[in-house]
């Protein structure tokens, strides 16, 4: 496989193998529907735990027994894949399953008082139902077209992290893989460490980033048209709504799973650029974000669930290009596992250590200067690493 480029087979014989998986996708938010069937055929309180069973055990196991997809569409195939309305329709049809599970959900724990054990499932799965969602918005909030951007919002807001889609795009996207972003997180540096430094730092960069904006053409940031606001006020009238049908019991859910949702995003953000540092150029200037400077992973199943976005090296160097159409790169350093198994070795510490510190270490050749380096852990990280003797070369697939 060559960088960028898959020259077979002939672009206008080529197909899309995955073209009848890519609707596995929309059983994500299905997820809530699935455990409200089980639970009143059963009355169990486990069913309510099916959501992060499925997600975080289940799809771990097929992800590993179906293995790598490493095929990349030929870029003559590229623009008819890319205006194929197929894959576009699979992001949109998400939001209304999302908001009818999310609406489920809440009568169920307002009119069937669940209890403790199942309340909590009900958090979770909803949770996790949004968290993903906020994938659906990252692909949709990226595109230029206006429906789109507005669909991002719609999907951001049961989570309350509308300034997701400012702070991703104008943020992010410009500090990745540098110690002034506060979503690249740094060799060394925990999840739990992570999370607060890239939730406050996230919020201060997308009011900073959109205040900024009028400010520059003499306004003041307290408008309709300011992102960040419009964004939170979606949430505010979603609330609302859902509080008027449903009462105020149903505030404690929306919380919990709002929290579930972001912390799920941001600990995708944690595994996906960890350690990795863009260099400075001779002019005192970043060089410019490459596939070397995200974690990518090829890892079939997830990929289907997530529209693509362990192709995150791709989306990094080419932000517009749409999820069916991003390809694996030879120069990206490679998780060894997918999200899924990834977002469970964030959450604990010296398991992610053991795990990910000497791969950062060996995609630098050893040399610590060139890392995103968190500062209290320099001096651990200065002596061998837990995971053996860093190798001068990329982590292997």
């Amino acid at each position: 496989m060559a960088d960028g480029f898959d020259p077979t087979p002939p672009p206008t014989a080529w197909r899309d193998p995955r073209r009848p998986f890519w609707p596995l996708a929309l059983l994500v938010p299905g997820l809530p529907f699935l455990s409200w069937l089980v639970w009143d055929a059963t009355g169990g309180w486990w069913a309510w735990w099916l959501a992060p069973l499925l997600v975080f055990g289940a799809i771990p196991v097929v992800d590993l027994l179906v293995g790598d997809d490493h095929e990349n569409p030929p870029e003559a195939a590229v623009p008819r894949l890319a205006n194929d309305r197929y894959y576009r329709w699979l992001t949109y049809l998400y939001l209304p399953a999302q908001y009818a599970g999310l609406v489920l959900g809440c009568a169920v724990w307002v009119r069937d008082e669940p209890g403790a054990v199942a309340g909590a499932g009900v958090a979770l799965t909803l949770g996790i139902v949004n968290g993903i969602a906020i994938n659906t918005a990252h692909e949709l909030g990226h595109k230029r077209e206006r429906t789109e951007r507005w669909l991002a919002k719609i999907a951001l807001a049961p989570t309350g992290y509308g300034h997701f889609q400012v702070e991703h795009n104008r943020g992010h996207h410009v500090r990745v893989a540098t110690p002034q972003d506060p979503a690249s997180a740094r060799l060394g540096e925990s999840f739990w460490a992570f999370w607060p430094r890239t939730v406050v730092g996230s919020l201060r960069s997308a009011w900073r980033l959109e205040t900024a904006r009028f400010r520059l053409r003499g306004r003041t940031p307290w408008t309709w048209r300011n992102e960040v606001l419009h964004a939170w006020a979606m949430t505010v009238l979603l609330v609302a709504l859902l509080v008027a049908a449903l009462g105020p019991a149903v505030l404690p859910l929306l919380a919990a799973q709002a929290v579930v949702g972001f912390s799920l995003l941001e600990a995708v953000n944690y595994l996906e650029h960890y350690g990795l540092a863009r260099q400075r150029t001779g002019t005192g200037r970043y060089e410019k974000v490459d596939p070397r400077h995200s974690w990518n992973s090829d890892r079939t199943v997830t990929n289907v669930f997530l529209f693509q976005l362990q192709r995150h090296s791709d989306h990094h160097a080419h932000p517009l290009r749409r999820y069916q159409t991003l390809r694996s790169f030879d120069s990206a350093p490679q998780l060894p596992a997918g999200y899924a198994t990834m977002i469970l070795a964030a959450l604990v510490p010296p398991l992610w250590q053991r795990v990910m510190d000497h791969r950062v270490l060996a995609h630098y050749g050893g040399d610590l200067s060139r890392a995103n380096v968190h500062p209290p852990a320099r001096r651990r990280l200065s002596g061998p690493p837990a995971g053996g003797t860093p190798q001068p070369s990329s982590p292997g697939r």
